[in-house]
């Protein structure tokens, strides 16, 4: 008998339809083959299932057994086929009854019989929903995850014995209440607030900025000036994600299972932090069946680079089209898959190897070779890509120790409240557009929704002859002035948010 339950596969954040098609003869030596260019993963269902069923107290074909998965030219990789499998086994043997039309199955068996977490679960039932599915079967465990899709039955299952018991009508499962996904979005919470960092007031305001319009920075400064603790402080004035940055986010750690241990959603801003012995495919990501990397995990969030040039000099070049484009596209020879990497970049770094040139209390001991060699580390195409560039000098010992004026100093939460207001005037700017933030302008776009009056662009033309700026660079300057201007809550940018905006591009060559 032949029996054909419906699957789906993920390719990149979306879904594909797989058939799992059981066919069962009657007849011939005994063997259990699956077919369809499976994995390891998929291949060792075969033990899955074959001990799922018999310890469910069902009785498993001492017979031919043939699995297809359709598409066959499609690369099947992970446990997630268990459940559908075992389901065809059971409706091809006859032991269910197969009337269960317009459904989807997905999940990973253990040997008795229960369902486990399995990966993937948000993009599999939002396929379901775009395919016109009635319902989903999942495990019971992830049933969160898949209850904040509205127009589409959840049933969470919690083993096949279960499930048996369901399509033969002996129990009921009730379908999972769906969950609001607004109420669940908060914010990010930080490492520190920035009431405890001490002065660096121009290095504070550059992060409002980067904050506001979601502008990749750089840092420089000496060791122990605060460059760490400003990056880690930036999750707590980050504005809150709304709804479909939040399925986007979610999506990527679903189908990584890096979601934090107790969370079935992403309700807060990513902070991710690789260290700089990184590899390019743990940056970018890649692998023999692709996987997203840091880029992607940082979607929406921050990208915390710290010791920024001592990463080696092909993983910060491989950085160059996330940055400029917001996606990441990997290429294998069975295919190519693209992953959204619209972060904000932080990056940090000391000036010379031993981290004290120019510090006007230490000595630096590096010679000038070594200096020249340690900077350009970073290529220019890589810095001209970072809006902000900021000197963080050494903090004053006599304000290390003096606690007088820590209340005076702004903290995350009100900083926090201006930054969402900034946000909010973007989002409604570029309602009806691919836009979220003025940093994902194009050339084109900030023409349209960043006017600028002959005063402003007198300024411009006199800046782009001092300074060398790249057309890159120009349009960069331009729309961190509009930053400027929606914090202030200004509709025109003046000539005084484009001066403060070309005191954050690189002063000199030295970067």
């Amino acid at each position: 008998m032949l029996a054909k339950i419906i699957s789906g596969a993920t390719l990149g954040l979306e879904g594909v339809l797989v058939d799992v098609e059981v066919d069962i003869p009657g007849e011939g030596l005994p063997a259990f083959n699956i077919v369809g260019l499976p994995d390891k993963a998929v291949e060792e269902a075969k033990e899955r299932v074959r001990s799922a069923i018999k310890n469910t107290g069902a009785d498993f074909p001492t017979t031919r057994i043939t699995v297809n998965l359709a598409p066959a030219d499609l690369p099947k990789a992970g446990p997630a086929y268990d459940l559908p499998i075992a389901l065809g086994i059971l409706v091809a043997s006859g032991q269910i009854n197969p009337e269960f039309p317009d459904s989807l199955f997905f999940g990973e068996l253990s040997l008795d019989g229960t369902l486990r977490h399995t990966n993937g679960i948000l993009p599999m039932t939002y396929l379901a929903k775009e395919k016109r599915f009635g319902a989903i079967f999942i495990p019971g465990i992830n049933k969160k995850e898949a209850a904040v899709v509205s127009g589409i039955k959840v049933y969470p299952i919690k083993s096949l014995l279960e499930l048996i018991r369901f399509f033969n009508k002996t129990i009921e499962i009730r379908p999972a209440d769906k969950i609001s996904l607004l109420s669940l979005l908060k914010t990010s919470e930080a490492e520190f607030d920035f009431s405890e960092i001490i002065a660096q007031e121009h290095a504070k305001r550059a992060m409002e900025i980067a904050a506001s319009g979601s502008h990749n920075i750089f840092m420089k400064g000496t060791p122990g000036s605060g460059k760490t603790m400003l990056a880690r402080a930036l999750p707590g004035i980050l504005p809150t994600l709304v709804e479909d940055e939040a399925l986007e986010v979610s999506k990527i750690y679903s189908i990584t299972g890096k979601l934090p241990p107790g969370e079935f959603m992403a309700t807060t801003r990513s902070f991710r932090s690789p260290h700089h012995t990184t590899s390019r495919i743990g940056l970018i990501g890649g692998g023999s069946n692709p996987s997203p990397g840091e880029v992607s995990l940082a979607h929406r969030g921050v990208l915390f680079l710290d010791e920024f040039p001592e990463f080696p000099r092909h993983v910060l070049e491989s950085l160059r089209q996330p940055m400029e484009d917001g996606v990441v596209t990997i290429s294998r020879a069975k295919g190519s898959v693209t992953y959204p990497a619209q972060f904000l970049l932080v990056a940090a770094s000391n000036p010379c190897p031993c981290g004290y040139y120019g510090d006007p209390k230490r000595a630096c001991k590096c010679l000038p070779g070594m200096i020249s060699r340690y900077q350009k580390r970073i290529s220019g195409p890589i810095l001209d890509r970072i809006d902000l560039h900021v000197e963080v000098p050494s903090v004053d010992t006599q304000k290390l120790v003096g606690e007088a004026e820590k209340k005076t100093r702004e903290a995350s939460k009100m900083i926090q409240k201006r930054v969402q207001k900034a946000r909010d005037v973007q989002s409604k700017r570029y309602r009806g557009t691919k836009f979220k933030s003025n940093s994902e302008l194009s050339s084109k776009a900030v023409k349209q929704f960043c006017p600028l009056s002959p005063e402003c662009l007198a300024l411009l033309r006199s800046a782009v002859a001092q300074m060398n700026l790249t057309a890159r660079s120009y349009h960069k300057v331009i729309k961190v002035a509009r930053t400027i201007a929606d914090l202030e809550g200004v509709k025109d940018i003046t000539q005084m948010h484009i001066s403060e905006a070309l005191q954050y591009r690189p002063q000199t060559e030295e970067y």
